[in-house]
């Protein structure tokens, strides 16, 4: 037993299968055209997904804490069933009865199978890794930025071989192994009890009468609202701004690729970076303000190569905002029930799954198409999240 093989390679096994849900821009006109329904409708599914991976953390903490391998299989499963059920119900239905089953398979039962899939390592991670828990966590969250980087290829090849149908039901499949073998490998160092009597004795109700609690859930929820306005739009955003240049389709086609990997790196920059810090938080503030700075340009200057860096700004913050909250949570209310803590931190996350792209559909809709008010809202929304950093995150912790 060591770190690397009880907690790194089956915390990646783990996290790189469910971040492929970030594949979604991926496969989600084809599963529209497949069942016959328009892919604002079929976007819910993305929606639902995020949010119930969010409110299924929330509640898993406290399984997380006592049983990480029931916590583990669950996981497993429900993501499994999920991309199994959607596979099916795009081969044998279509119209609103498909798109209520995929509803339910991709948004409800993988999305929890997300949601206790992405808790479940955390905790493992920083009690192997003491004394590099940002390190730590940033390994494990950067698969889940990566995922979408090594699937989006391959998705794109199954698709194109063997149909929309049939790359759910390999894919299915292939993480289920992947997942079950992170499962058998997941293990908390030897001697490592989890004290019964602190976990019943948790209180939901404490955690949001906490001023810096609500903070860091504040903070977090904006940046991930303000990653997903953007993100979602990234094709588009890439189309408008190079419209009839030659390089458009390399440029569609490569850059996607690029802010994948920019996110991932972020997820494992950040945390790592945190590590050295005095403040975890101070993460939080570099991240705002290099947020602020670009959507500031890129609102006022018109140039694809500005819109480039925008997204890839967008996503090392995006990324480095995940990475970085289970070992700031940590720094302020320790070890102790810090699954449940981050479980219920990760409810940001839900709601911003239904706020963020929404948010950018109503923009849209109001302003004619103008994509430079999505990134104007984004940069007031930043600002916002940089006051609330420093006012109930950052002071707290100089407090202390």
């Amino acid at each position: 037993m060591n770190k690397w093989t009880c907690s790194a390679i089956p915390a990646l096994l783990i996290h790189c299968s469910i971040g492929t849900v970030y594949c979604w821009s991926t496969f989600k006109e084809s599963i529209a055209n497949t069942i016959g329904m328009s892919t604002f409708a079929v976007g819910w599914a993305f929606s639902f997904a995020i949010f119930f991976l969010g409110m299924s953390a929330a509640f898993a903490g406290k399984l997380v804490e006592l049983n990480i391998h029931k916590s583990s299989l669950v996981s497993a499963i429900c993501f499994t069933v999920g991309m199994l059920g959607t596979g099916l119900t795009i081969k044998f239905f279509t119209g609103p009865l498909a798109l209520i089953l995929i509803y339910l398979f991709y948004g409800c039962i993988m999305g929890i199978g997300l949601g206790v899939g992405y808790l479940t390592p955390v905790k493992t991670l920083m009690l192997w890794f003491k004394d590099n828990k940002g390190l730590a966590t940033g390994i494990s969250i950067m698969g889940f930025g990566l995922a979408k980087a090594i699937a989006t290829p391959v998705m794109e090849f199954l698709q194109n071989k063997f149909g929309i149908s049939a790359m759910f039901l390999i894919l299915g499949g292939i993480y289920f192994v992947m997942m079950f073998l992170g499962h058998i490998l997941l293990n908390k160092p030897a001697g490592w009890v989890e004290d019964k009597s602190v976990n019943d004795s948790f209180k939901v109700s404490s955690m949001f009468k906490n001023k810096t609690f609500i903070g860091i859930w504040l903070i977090f929820y904006i940046n991930i609202h303000c990653g997903l306005m953007l993100i979602t739009y990234e094709k588009q955003l890439l189309n408008e701004k190079f419209a009839g240049l030659a390089v458009l389709a390399t440029i569609v086609s490569v850059v996607p690729s690029v802010t994948a990997v920019c996110n991932a790196l972020g997820r494992i920059g950040y945390s790592t970076v945190s590590d050295k810090m005095k403040d975890r938080a101070t993460v939080y503030g570099i991240i705002f303000l290099s947020c602020i700075l670009v959507c500031g340009v890129s609102a006022f200057v018109s140039s694809g190569y500005v819109i480039i860096v925008l997204l890839m700004v967008i996503n090392l913050g995006y990324g480095g905002g995940f990475s970085t909250l289970p070992a700031l949570l940590e720094s302020r209310f320790g070890m102790k029930n810090i699954s449940k803590i981050h479980g219920l931190a990760l409810s940001a996350w839900a709601v911003a799954g239904l706020s963020g792209n929404n948010t950018s559909e109503l923009i849209l809709k109001n302003s004619d198409n103008n994509y430079g008010y999505i990134i104007i809202t984004a940069m007031v929304l930043y600002g916002i999240a940089w006051l609330i950093y420093f006012l109930m995150v950052k002071d707290k912790a100089q407090k202390k």
